[in-house]
């Protein structure tokens, strides 16, 4: 876990040396100011985390963090059309942010001290739990349970440090995306999925074969990540606005409904 901080920070230090897609002149800018310039808002979102980021029967990106962004892109530039999503991945996302890639991330982003010192981020927008995911008919119960087992979790999630912790024993093997994570569960590669119980949530809607047990081990707030310094600070003022707004009239308590987030 260490070494992958290691890479994210030297990358991290390369890209603002100079090495993303855009020049330093416009790295430096003011974020929101580009936005408006550019009248689009550009979201990375995640399309492995239903109900927060998927691709719909119709070939359309949906979830909650999707109508985020479109409710953010409403309140900056006046339209919920106005916003290009693209898609990331749990071991991608800060990569495809510091390459000028996204003006944002709404991805199921758990705001932590450690991504506090290499990204900033807006107010918490929804709170979730680390919880575990087994096949119907497991003897495993609690976390304990897994004493010498072996769990599952994502590259980049906050899972891997959380589970070393409580359980010293336990087999960590990691895939990219959600889907092979459950896929390699089924196969019986491991005992369980370790990961944010309203993810682990949406592997359960849609496959009964899974049982998303009742505790939670932790809180994760989520929350909108940027990059870090002064050039998002009025970028993170306006999203806070949003979130707040939408908060106060229960519109994202409305949209957590349609989609079955507690």
């Amino acid at each position: 876990m260490v070494k992958k901080i290691i890479s994210v920070l030297m990358l991290v230090m390369l890209v603002c040396c100079g090495c993303g897609k855009k020049s330093a002149d416009e790295v430096l800018a003011n974020d929101l100011e580009n936005i408006i310039k550019r009248d689009q808002l550009i979201v990375g979102i995640k399309t492995d985390t239903y109900p927060f980021g998927y691709v719909d029967d119709k070939g359309h990106y949906a979830g909650y963090d999707v109508t985020l962004g479109r409710l953010i892109a409403r309140g900056i530039l006046g339209s919920d059309k106005k916003v290009k999503f693209v898609p990331v991945t749990s071991s991608d996302r800060m990569m495809k942010l510091y390459s000028n890639e996204v003006d944002m991330l709404i991805a199921t982003m758990s705001l932590t001290q450690k991504r506090q010192e290499i990204l900033d981020f807006s107010n918490p927008y929804h709170m979730a739990g680390q919880a575990i995911l087994v096949k119907k008919g497991s003897k495993i119960k609690t976390l304990k349970d897994l004493t010498g087992k072996t769990a599952i979790i994502v590259f980049g999630s906050t899972s891997e440090k959380s589970l070393r912790t409580a359980v010293p024993s336990l087999k960590v093997i990691g895939y990219k995306t959600y889907p092979e994570a459950l896929k390699a569960l089924k196969a019986d590669r491991a005992d369980a999925i370790v990961s944010d119980d309203t993810i682990l949530l949406g592997m359960q809607l849609k496959d009964d074969s899974v049982v998303l047990l009742p505790k939670r081990y932790t809180k994760e707030p989520y929350a909108v990540a940027f990059r870090k310094g002064p050039e998002s600070r009025d970028l993170i003022r306006a999203v806070n606005n949003v979130i707040e707004i939408e908060t106060r009239n229960g519109q994202l308590k409305k949209i957590k409904s349609t989609f079955g987030i507690k």
